[in-house]
Parts: C-alpha cells; structure tokens; sequence
C-alpha cells in the first residue's frame, strides 16, 4: 500500500474524490430494507481510505462545511422566519432533553468504566459529534489546579477519546435518524416529507418538475364561427369574463384581421381562442367546428413571475382585485399561481395578496409587458448564481462564527457552522423578499449541499480514520464502546420523548428536529436526502443552534461531575 500512500501525499484530493464516488456506490446498495446513504457510506470508505495514511489540510473541511450549512440556510430562510414563535416551543425542549440526557449518558459511563476528566470530555465530543466541547474541556482542565504535567495528560486524553469516538459518533446518529426514526414512527422520511408540503400549500396542486396536468386549465383552440354569431369580441370576452377567455388572432377570407373589442364576429371567421377549460366549453355553442393547423394563428404564449411592487394591491383580496380592475387591464392575462415565501397560496376570492408576493401569469408577450409594468416587476429566469451576494452571505456567517460571549468562565460561540447557518437564513430571507438580487438556482443550491455535506465527511473520514483505529487497536473496544453508548442512548431517549411526549407526528419534521438537536449534520444530510425537499430544515436549523450552545456548557460540567 505504499504506492498508495505516496500517490495521496502527492494529491490528497484524490483520495477525497475517491471516497465519495466509491461511498456513494456503496451508499446505493440495499441490505434488505436498509440502505446506507450517500453520506454514511462516503465516511465508511474515508475511513478505510484513511488507512495507508492520508492527510489533507483542514481548512477544506471548513470551506465545504460552511458551503453546505450556508445553503441549507439560504434555502430554507423563508420558511424558517415564519416558523419562528410558540411553535417552536417543541424544538426547543427537544434540544435541551439531548443535552441532559447526553450529560447524563457521558458521566454514568465515566463512573461505569473508570474514565478520567479528559476521556470523558472527549467521549462526549465525539460521541456527540461537538468539537467545540474540546476547547471549553480543555479549558476547564486548565482551571483545576493540577500540576502542568496532568492537564497535559488530560487534555491529551481528551483528543484521544474525540478520535476514537467522532466517527461512530457521525455514523450512529445517521443509524437512529434515518433507519431506527423512521421505524418507530411507522413511516418513511419521505411520505411524511410530502405529506407535510401538502398541507403547506393547502390544497394547493404543486407539480414537480417535468410533471404536468393531463388537462390542463389553461387552453388554446382554434374555431371557426358558426352562422348563429351575433356579437363583437368585446362582448364575448366580458359574458366570459368570469372563467375568462380571449380572442388573439382572427383570420377572415384567408386573411389576418386586427382583432380589436367592437369588431364584429362574421359566419365563417376563423378564430384563436385562449383561455380557461371552464370558459372554453362554455362558449362552444357559438362556434361551429374546431379545426387544427391554420396558416397564421400561430402564437406563442409565455408564462412569467412576477413580483408585486405596486402598493395599491397590498392587503386586498383576489375578489376584491377581479372585481375592481378593468377589462382593459385583465385583457388576456390569466393568473396561474401566487406565492409569498416560497409557499404556494391558494387562488381563493378571500386569499388576501402583500406587496413582495409572486404573481405568476400566462399570456402573450405583449399583454405580460403591459401588466408588468402595472404591478411590478418580472423575474428573469437566469442560471447564473449571484457570487457578490453568495460570499457577501458567507463573510458574514463566518464573522458571526467569531463572535464569543462569555457565562462566568464559559466561552459560547456558534462556531464557523453556526454563524454560516444563521447567515444563510437572513441571506435566504433577503432574497425572498426582494428578488432583484441575490440569485441562487435551486441547482447551485443542491450542489452546495450534497458537495459540501459529503465532501466534509470524507475529510473527517480520511483526518480521523487512522487515528481511531489505531487507538481501538492499543486500548480496546472499551472507549469505542462507551463512545458507541454515548452517540446513541442520548438519541433514543430524546427520541421517544419527543414522539410520546412532545408528540411530534412527522417523521421528516422529527429527524430534522432529532438531528439538528445533535448537532448531527452528516444525519441531516442523509435525512434531506430521504426527504427529497426542505420540509426537515426549518426544525434542524432551530434545534441546531441552540445544540450549538446547549452541547458546548457540557464540557466544562463532565470536567466538574466526572
């Protein structure tokens, strides 16, 4: 293996790029109903990987843990600020029933097996994956007293038992949140993810992308007037105006004629008639026959976002705006869906419409110009991302990450991670409310996370692998296997509190809530992954920044009880 070694040295970042695509392999085989995962067996193989010896520089592993945490954050931001409030009472007792019941586990395993201050604080780190509790161990350590000599040892042993722990510790919290949660609750990630974007839109029909409607409600079709006609365009557009539908093209005696309100429909014209399937049968009497491929009807219709600006609609209904705004202005324009946040809003007379909302809109070129320019502006769709606003969002989530605050002796800080999360969710925010900046596809946003999130774990696989074996090999399975108590009784237990206690009754809403309490993200990798949308973020982000706090007070206390 010695080639091996030295090919590494040369280039780590093959290896890095190895473990993945052969962790993701191993990922998709299925062992009966289990199924490891992308992420779970990325760090399998980084850890095998990691035994010829591979060392790679950590500041990958913070660039790509903050690429993935900040857009999480920025995909979820929306969401996240209007579920903040008295519901989230639930994640908050969450987050703290892990870290008593992880206090709890770490020092009754001391006692147990005879651990010492430092293995213990280390235990604790990486069994429950929060290496911010080395530092506020290590400083406590500091604080005792003891002879310069034993807190070096201490503090040793601290890193000793974090390495030989933090690999289980990522692994097992993938176990209970995606295999064993799922289990207990009685459905999959996924039903429930979907069942809880349903009720989201509240009945609204959201379609995936690629899918579409057998019938749809929007149609075009060409007819010709029977002998029976007797009206202008004006007058069967307004006796239809409550479904709407609208004349575009008119061709009579082989030739194209403007269309305009008071011209009067003729026996024989041949018509282009676009509008809803409700209006369109309706006013099938008129017309004599459909017909197919007529030279010069062709038109290309267009369907446009458009973000409302204008103040006169703000806070009125859908009702009241159909009703109050004139023909001349709804003229061919045919609302298609409203969205304020990402949500979809239902298109109901008493929904009510807030200046920021997107309309989406249907229609031709010409009528989509004239109503813009009335409501708002469009969204142009562009596959580009906004790097100014990307690493603006990214500086200060990492500046925030810096900032300390201080209980008596006891540092507190996001972190890195927590300050690009709480970033990416105001960043998110932003955008949300003022789309003329800010631009992140949802196809960027996807790399980030799925990239990021594996490309962490592959590292903490191929930095920590070799040491945690190692150590295994000299001391036993003993502090693998308090490490192994440590990550997973604290979960368990917080799990059936909060399925019998707090009542959590979604199994996507619980594992993202379950994870981010643990500050777990390779586990909440795993769980968006099952959930295939961003149902689970909204709990994770609440329970994990206050994990990020409520993990880091248990250095200094196992340094006090053990």
């Amino acid at each position: 293996m010695e080639w091996l070694h030295q090919l590494f040295a040369r280039s780590p970042e093959i290896a890095l790029f190895l473990s993945l695509a052969v962790g993701y392999y191993v990922g998709k085989i299925q062992f009966g109903k289990f199924q490891l995962g992308g992420v779970a067996g990325s760090l399998l193989v980084a850890v095998l990987v990691s035994q010829v010896g591979v060392s790679v520089d950590p500041g990958v592993k913070s660039v790509l843990f903050a690429l993935f945490i900040y857009a999480v954050g920025y995909e979820s931001g929306p969401q996240f600020f209007n579920s903040l409030g008295r519901q989230s009472i639930r994640e908050i007792i969450l987050a703290a029933v892990l870290a008593i019941t992880g206090l709890a586990t770490v020092v009754i395993m001391a006692k147990l097996f005879g651990l010492d201050k430092g293995l213990a604080a280390g235990v604790a780190a990486g069994g429950l994956t929060q290496s911010a509790i080395i530092g506020t161990a290590g400083d406590a350590i500091t604080k005792l007293g003891l002879a310069a000599d034993e807190v070096k040892r201490l503090q040793g042993n601290v890193a000793v038992g974090y390495a030989v722990t933090y690999v289980f510790g990522s692994f097992g919290a993938i176990l209970v949140c995606v295999n064993v949660l799922p289990k207990l609750m009685g459905r999959s990630i996924k039903e429930d993810a979907v069942r809880a974007e349903a009720a989201m839109q509240e009945g609204v029909q959201v379609l995936a992308p690629g899918q579409q409607v057998a019938a749809p409600d929007l149609v075009g079709r060409i007819y010709q007037i029977g002998d029976h006609a007797d009206l202008t365009i004006g007058q069967l557009e307004n006796e239809h105006a409550a479904h709407g539908i609208t004349i575009e093209r008119l061709k009579r005696a082989g030739k194209i004629i403007e269309v305009a309100p008071d011209l009067q429909l003729e026996p024989g014209d041949v018509v282009l008639a676009v509008g809803r399937r409700q209006a369109m049968v309706d006013v099938v009497p008129i017309f004599s026959k459909e017909l197919y491929g007529v030279e010069g009807m062709e038109l290309t219709m267009e369907r446009r976002d458009i973000v409302l600006s204008n103040k006169e609609y703000h806070n009125r209904t859908v009702g009241d705006i159909r009703a109050n705004t004139s023909l001349q202005v709804r003229h061919g324009i045919y609302v298609v869906q409203l969205m304020r946040m990402g949500k979809v809003l239902p298109m109901q007379e008493k929904t009510v419409v807030q200046v920021g909302d997107v309309v989406s809109v249907f229609g031709s070129g010409q009528d989509l110009k004239r109503v813009s320019s009335l409501i708002g502006y469009v969204i142009v769709p562009s596959a580009k991302t906004d790097f100014v606003y990307l690493g603006a969002g990214l500086v200060v989530g990492l500046l925030v990450g810096l900032l300390t605050a201080r209980i008596g002796s006891i540092p507190l800080t996001l972190g890195s991670g927590g300050g690009a999360l709480l970033s990416g969710l105001l960043f998110g925010w932003l955008r949300a409310k003022r789309q003329t900046f800010g631009a992140m596809p949802s196809g960027a946003v996807q790399i980030l996370k799925d990239l990021g999130l594996a490309g962490f774990v592959v590292v903490v696989g191929l930095s920590s692998g070799l040491q945690a074996v190692q150590t295994v090999k000299e001391q036993g399975l003993t502090l693998f296997g308090v490490g192994v108590v440590v990550t997973v009784l604290p979960l368990i237990l917080t799990m059936l509190i909060g399925r019998y206690v707090l009542r959590y009754d979604n199994t996507a809403v619980f594992a993202g809530a379950l994870s981010g309490s643990r500050s777990a993200n390779p586990a909440f990798g795993e769980v968006l992954d099952k959930a295939e949308n961003a149902i689970p973020t909204v709990p994770f982000a609440i329970t994990y920044a206050l994990a990020n706090v409520f993990l880091t007070l248990l250095g200094p206390l196992i340094v006090a009880l053990v």
